[in-house]
């Protein structure tokens, strides 16, 4: 045990008297619950990260962490906090007051009745017998990212939002604690509201688990003691989840990559289903999400992208422009004769109009690769980029339309590269698809 931790960690016993359970499956399911709860927030930070405001005392974020039974596979499934959902039959603890079955927002089983009832209503819905539960606020994650010194994201797109503050340009962002949370609350990014904030906080998990296990965290005992402490000093969860569970897990999960781990969110079948009372809220698909629910159940993978069946070779990175839009021309600065031709087959190959007539440069002694672009198409210059990871972007204006890359001695391969596209609600992601390259 890691000494000292245990006894910081605030405690919650959601499972107390819970009665008519579902039946274990196999592997451990973890009920994630992200907060708004805001104490703690410097005044600095209230106004830097656009967290004033009176919290709602409700679940923001709602997740299941499904834990393969040989520890080799993590499965996360996002439940929209405004799903449709029967609350159970409860006593309020505090008044003695019964409260009937009744249809709520999913967000509002919190507000309700705490984590009990947030656990009831979701191995409701689910069917899903829930192991363990962990509550996360404003204050635990930021302590989080910021002990393992910042966590990476990439967006082809700028990604800006008013309410939060969140302002990214297109590219590669190492983001600490007060921006992190920025980009995992933001909701007004687009037109798609909560189920692209969804997908941008399983993108975050993602590249969560791929600093967590390429840092050595997970094998380095001291690190991981100091994550864990910032972790579980600062997050409530129940009597039976702490640091020598956390242990056991890290260590049976120590060749964990993001390509272990898979992101889906729960089948919708109306993202505005009426309710009285209620409003507009969103219904699952209760066919899909059945299957779903089931694959967790028996402990299988939801698609067939996970280890041990996953095609070799990187995924392809997300771009903003389609690499059948650029036009590119090589020029070979090396004394290999025929870094050139692998240069432009490797563009061409994964979609870029290249000439398919490598030329000399002048200088045959270049080291790096240099993309020289015109300004204004500087857009279709950063997805070549992307295609060429380490090379320099060097502006020519005037150059016009035609990208030129100065192949160097550094060339090693070119990475595939598509055209970012709206992932649709439920589909299945694997995290190596989604982290930055």
């Amino acid at each position: 045990m890691i000494a000292g931790v245990d006894e910081d960690i605030s405690r919650i016993d959601p499972f107390k008297d819970m009665k008519d359970r579902p039946a274990a499956g196999h592997g451990m399911n973890i009920l994630l619950v992200g907060t708004d709860g805001r104490e703690g927030i410097t005044e600095q930070e209230r106004h830097e990260f656009h967290l004033g405001g009176d919290p709602c005392h409700c679940t923001d974020t709602v997740m299941i962490v499904h834990i393969s039974e040989d520890r080799d596979r993590a499965t996360v499934v996002s439940l929209p906090r405004d799903s449709y959902a029967q609350a159970p039959a409860y006593t309020d603890r505090a008044t003695g007051v019964q409260h009937p079955a009744h249809p709520i927002r999913l967000n509002a089983a919190y507000a309700e009745g705490g984590p009990g009832l947030t656990v009831r209503t979701v191995e409701g819905m689910t069917q899903l017998k829930i192991d363990h539960y962990m509550e996360v606020d404003f204050i635990s994650f930021m302590k989080t990212v910021d002990a393992l010194g910042g966590v990476r994201v990439c967006t082809a797109t700028p990604l800006k939002d008013g309410f939060t503050g969140l302002d990214l340009a297109p590219g590669t962002h190492l983001l600490g604690g007060g921006q992190a949370l920025q980009y995992v609350r933001s909701r007004h990014v687009d037109a798609a509201s909560d189920m692209s904030r969804m997908q941008r906080q399983q993108k975050f998990l993602a590249a969560l688990i791929d600093r967590a296990t390429s840092s050595g965290i997970l094998l380095n005992p001291m690190k991981f003691r100091d994550v864990t402490r910032a972790v579980l000093s600062s997050v409530r969860a129940d009597p039976g989840f702490g640091t020598d569970e956390l242990l056991g897990l890290s260590h049976a999960m120590r060749n964990f990559s993001p390509r272990s781990s898979e992101f889906t969110t729960v089948p919708i079948g109306d993202t505005k289903f009426p309710v009285a009372g209620l409003g507009s809220t969103v219904k699952w698909d209760d066919a899909k999400a059945r299957a779903l629910f089931r694959s967790l159940r028996d402990d299988r993978p939801l698609t067939p992208a996970t280890p041990g069946h996953r095609a070799k070779g990187p995924a392809p990175v997300s771009v903003d422009v389609p690499p059948q839009q650029i036009r590119v021309q090589i020029q070979n600065g090396t004394p290999d004769a025929g870094l050139g031709k692998r240069l432009d087959d490797g563009l061409a190959a994964t979609g870029f109009r290249t000439t398919r007539q490598p030329v000399a440069a002048a200088d045959r002694s270049a080291r790096r690769t240099v993309i020289l672009y015109d300004p204004r198409w500087d857009r279709s210059a950063r997805s070549l980029a992307a295609a060429l990871p380490g090379s320099e972007l060097r502006a020519a204006p005037r150059q016009g339309e035609l990208l030129k890359v100065i192949a160097g001695s550094d060339f090693k391969e070119v990475r595939p590269v598509k055209p970012e596209e709206p992932q649709k609600p439920d589909q299945v992601t694997t995290g190596d698809q989604v982290v930055c390259p």
